[in-house]
């Protein structure tokens, strides 16, 4: 696909290296629990469906958990984070000139992400990424989380697209099998949190550093 009518992009692991702030607010809430913090390598391993996935793997590779202590735990986790969604967060080498050339090419750019949307939102407009986006899309409670397509598909309706029309560009299996569940092209951003490989992805489909669409900036 070289000509994308609309380019949707995850964010942790995609478009920002989250994954510092994230750790830090789960070792913060493990020791407030009176627990061993857990190493970065292990806490990225649990990224990617959500904010309450994440606290749960958390809690069950420290010791495991019931109902009241999840909870528990995932106020203390938002607390945290809440207060350091950007102590350690960057965009990965090369994104803002990459958003800024699409932006330029006149391609309607999107963010579809598990990140709940009131931190992906403050996130981005921390880190000055929000003036790219036509839609910041994130999990709401009740609402079908990816690898659901409906996330996605919502995206590309609203930036008046359809899904032939539409790439996707993400750094894990959830990301690979949302696009493949809503049938939009997919590229792979290599250098994120991909923690298992992807089946029947051919080396033409692997996003290396923003040189799919003959973007030279690196």
């Amino acid at each position: 696909m070289t000509n994308p009518k609309v380019i949707i992009f995850d964010l942790d692991g995609t478009l920002i290296h989250s994954a510092p702030d994230l750790h830090s607010a789960i070792n913060a809430m493990l020791d407030e629990l009176k627990r061993a913090p857990l190493c970065i390598d292990t806490v990225i391993s649990f990224i990617g469906d959500g904010v309450d996935k994440l606290v749960e793997r958390s809690l069950r590779e420290s010791g495991g958990y019931n109902t009241l202590l999840k909870q528990k735990a995932l106020v203390s986790f938002m607390a945290f984070y809440s207060e350091n969604m950007t102590t350690l967060t960057r965009p990965y080498p090369n994104v803002v000139s990459a958003l800024q050339f699409f932006q330029n090419a006149g391609i309607p750019l999107g963010i579809c992400t598990n990140k709940p949307t009131k931190p992906a939102q403050e996130i981005c407009d921390r880190l000055d990424l929000t003036r790219f986006f036509n839609i910041i899309a994130g999990a709401e409670n009740g609402q079908a989380k990816k690898p659901n397509p409906t996330p996605l598909l919502n995206c590309i309706k609203k930036l008046g697209a359809q899904e032939s029309q539409a790439l996707y560009v993400g750094d894990s299996s959830i990301d690979f099998y949302t696009a493949l569940n809503a049938t939009v092209p997919f590229r792979l951003f290599s250098k994120g949190y991909l923690n298992e490989p992807l089946p029947d992805l051919s080396e033409s489909d692997t996003f290396h550093d923003w040189k799919a669409h003959g973007i030279q900036i690196s």
